[in-house]
């Protein structure tokens, strides 16, 4: 039993119609909330005599590489990921760049 032309049809147009798209998700600590690595960060830095330096902050970046059908749904579809894995709200903060590939 074989699959159906029109149902073929419409697969092959799901698969045409996906997109690639890079997610970029910068997380930061929130104001207030300790940073010692950074705070280690200045300390060496200020050793190794770059007095200039008068701050210094830890900021994690992830890429993702996505395949979906619209940016709406990958931006939804992050901040889920987000949410649930790659921050913790109570401490990070974090923002979210989309573009299509």
């Amino acid at each position: 039993m074989g699959l159906s032309t029109s149902y073929l049809m419409s697969l092959e147009m799901s698969i045409m119609l996906m997109c690639m798209f890079q997610a970029k998700i910068t997380v930061h600590l929130k104001k207030g909330v300790s940073d010692p690595e950074g705070n280690n960060t200045l300390k060496a830095l200020h050793l190794l005599g770059y007095e200039d330096v008068k701050s210094a902050h830890t900021v994690r970046t992830y890429e993702l590489e996505l395949e979906g059908k619209d940016k709406k749904q990958i931006k939804s579809d992050v901040e889920q990921m987000c949410q649930r894995l790659l921050t913790n709200p109570v401490i990070h903060e974090y923002s979210i760049a989309i573009k299509e590939l």
